[in-house]
């Protein structure tokens, strides 16, 4: 298992620990997606890194390199691994939307006072 693979079990240990129960193979399936996880950013780096620039120095395509690379591991491990934890319940308002409710119905009050 390659460490695409090692990293999506943890992720889903830890988010989805009954998804990773119900697999007859664990080993199996997060060796395949570590697989096609290092495939898919091969391929995204392939194209984030496009041509060669003009005159770019030693050093600076390395940084290119490696930033596409990140780039690449980023998006696709957002595609293949990355689970989104769900509730049914929404989240609880912030300190910042509780102000803003707060200052839009002080507002409101003064537009119901009777204007003599």
């Amino acid at each position: 298992m390659n460490r695409y693979g090692r990293l999506a079990m943890e992720h889903w240990q830890q988010v989805a620990p009954q998804r990773v129960a119900e697999l007859e193979d664990p080993t199996a399936f997060f060796s395949t997606l570590g697989q096609q996880v290092e495939t898919r950013v091969q391929e995204l780096q392939d194209q984030l890194a496009g041509a060669d620039v003009p005159g770019e120095d030693y050093l600076a395509k390395v940084g290119r390199l490696n930033m596409t690379r990140l780039q690449a591991e980023e998006m696709a491990l957002s595609e293949l691994v990355w689970l989104e934890t769900s509730t049914d319940e929404p989240d609880p308002p912030s300190r910042t939307d509780e102000l803003l409710w707060a200052i839009h119905r002080a507002a409101n009050e003064d537009d119901d006072q009777p204007t003599t």
